[in-house]
């Protein structure tokens, strides 16, 4: 199987980089980007082929991936509507719903949404997945393999759930990276340094969430077990529910899932 990247940022080569160390050929990837000093960093970072040709890029693989930018997207493909035929088209584009990108494809059928997260830059990342009815189980096994070169992969039954997906895992890294500041911020408040404090803080985030991946408790038991009755843990949670800490953090996904909703009937409009 031969696979064409439409656009070579930071996501694309992420994951091209991941399916090289999972066993790809370099000569299984193409690359189709407009920019001369991309086109080369990637060619020699992965020893693949880079080209601003779309017609040379696609002409003998069998998916594509689109990673250009969302408002982008119906530029690009509108325009070249011809190299997508009898294609697995993968689109990564945040936003741009199946149905639109179908339209802008001329009708074109075999289509999968994802929706990937940063931390695929170091192959940690998850990836939401949405393939529309006619997507058939070969094709559904092809766009596993290459996004589980990223990290985990999760399949949604409805379109519609990948705005929740969004909202979650997507947009979910700028959220630990927001706790992780305020633990830093603390830290510092309370006497140690800014790099005691990260490395204190980043620990007990990494330490925490493999703790709850390898324990079938729920994650209020799990809390729990960590909150002695009257000590120092039940206190900051006290105040931390005082304060609705959780309920602002629920209505903030909910404003992330309302926008990922929005972005699709405006992108939709193209």
């Amino acid at each position: 199987m031969k696979i064409t990247f439409i656009g070579g940022g930071n996501m694309a080569g992420a994951m091209i980089g991941g399916v090289i160390r999972h066993g790809w050929s370099p000569l299984q990837i193409t690359v189709v980007e407009i920019d001369a000093l991309r086109q080369q960093q990637l060619s020699e970072q992965y020893g693949i082929l880079a080209t601003a040709s779309l017609p040379d890029g696609v002409h003998d693989s069998e998916v594509v991936i689109l990673a250009v930018k969302p408002q982008q997207l119906h530029d690009v493909v509108s325009q070249s509507v011809q190299f997508f035929q009898n294609r697995l088209v993968i689109s990564i584009a945040a936003g741009v719903r199946a149905s639109d990108l179908s339209q802008w494809l001329d009708q074109h059928e075999f289509i999968i949404r994802a929706m990937p997260n940063t931390p695929a830059l170091i192959g940690e990342g998850v990836t939401g997945l949405y393939a529309m009815p006619q997507v058939d189980i070969r094709q559904k096994e092809q766009a596993a393999s290459i996004l589980k070169a990223i990290g985990t992969i999760i399949w949604v039954d409805e379109e519609l759930q990948l705005d929740a997906v969004t909202a979650l895992s997507g947009s979910g890294p700028a959220y630990v990276f927001y706790f992780l500041e305020a633990m830093q911020e603390a830290g510092v408040e309370l006497g140690l340094t800014a790099d005691m404090a990260k490395q204190l803080a980043m620990q007990t985030f990494l330490g925490a969430t493999h703790l709850a991946a390898q324990n079938a408790d729920p994650l209020a038991l799990l809390r729990m077990k960590v909150t002695s009755k009257g000590g120092t843990t039940e206190q900051a949670l006290l105040s931390m529910e005082q304060a609705d800490i959780k309920g602002a953090f629920i209505r903030a996904m909910h404003a992330a899932h309302d926008r990922s909703r929005q972005m699709g009937e405006i992108l939709g409009r193209a």
